[in-house]
């Protein structure tokens, strides 16, 4: 068994005892407001989803395994969707919305694919397509992001872990990172986040932990450790920010989505394993709108629960 698959089944063993110590009240916090789409190859439907993202319309973006992306109202109609170019060896496990473009981790083709919002591929903003560890060559990509200057930063797993960023017109500027568990060090980066002050938040997923980085690559603070209880991780595998600046992650692991403050100061948790509404089922991804609605992509319930904190 490599490294990749003991995470992954290390994961799945979490994902269905981690909340054996938990309050099963389900959280502190947290409002239940809907629950849509369900299992299906259709339309409207999702088969095990893995990213998500929302538009300034609240339009909310969504790959599933079947690598399809999808897009939906807030309320969970179908609007418009469509299939990335090739998928065989595997499917794409991150989207992120930046400057009116689909960013979309075309993980298991080493490459990060452009799409407009309306999916058109734009080909010549794609980035990568080489599996290696120089520069603009990459293991398995799981998520883009963009900062206020336009530059790109691609986080990546498998023999590299690693981040790296690019200019707005593509170009390698630096990277940062290693397989490891010290400071700096990678074990599957999952998801990135640029806050309002371009710092750059790192869930380490099979660290348990959060690492926070300048635009230089150095790491200004980290925090977080395994563990079931409140304030502690299980696989962090994404992360949004709210208006005060506090921190929204949900764990792939844990079955629950856990609010923080920025300096890793826990302020409560919604959500319990199951399949029952308000239950999660090993969830990969969440996105904030700007009416403060959060999505949580409940992954092995193929459906999203919309909350509001």
């Amino acid at each position: 068994m490599n490294r990749r698959e003991f995470c992954r089944s290390i994961a799945a063993g979490a994902a269905l005892a981690a909340c054996g110590g938990c309050d099963q009240t389900g959280g502190t916090l947290g409002r239940l407001q809907s629950v849509w789409s369900r299992r299906g190859l259709v339309d409207g439907r999702l088969w095990r989803p893995r990213a998500m993202d929302v538009d300034a319309d609240g339009l909310v973006y969504i790959v599933d395994f079947t690598a399809r992306i999808q897009v939906f109202t807030p309320e969970g109609e179908f609007v418009r969707g469509w299939q990335t170019p090739d998928y065989k060896n595997g499917k794409p496990t991150g989207v992120t919305i930046a400057d009116d473009r689909l960013l979309v981790a075309d993980t298991h083709y080493f490459r990060v694919l452009s799409y407009a919002l309306d999916g058109t591929l734009m080909e010549d903003e794609t980035i990568g397509g080489t599996e290696g560890h120089g520069p603009g060559e990459f293991g398995f990509v799981t998520d883009a992001v963009r900062d206020a200057s336009g530059a790109m930063y691609v986080a990546e797993y498998g023999d590299y872990d690693r981040i790296q960023k690019f200019a707005p017109d593509g170009e390698f500027i630096l990277q940062w990172g290693s397989h490891g568990v010290e400071p700096g060090q990678f074990v599957r980066p999952q998801n990135l986040f640029v806050d309002p002050q371009d710092r750059i938040w790192v869930c380490d997923a099979c660290n348990h932990r959060m690492q926070v980085f300048d635009t230089e690559g150095e790491l200004l603070f980290m925090w977080g450790e395994e563990g079931a209880a409140p304030g502690q991780l299980s696989y962090p595998y994404d992360i949004a920010m709210d208006e005060s600046g506090n921190v929204i992650l949900i764990e792939h692991g844990g079955n629950r989505l856990q609010v923080f403050t920025e300096q890793g100061e826990p302020l409560g948790w919604w959500g319990r394993a199951g399949r029952a509404e308000g239950e999660l089922d090993r969830p990969w991804a969440l996105a904030r709108d700007h009416k403060g609605l959060v999505h949580v992509l409940d992954t092995y319930n193929h459906r999203v629960q919309t909350i509001t904190i």
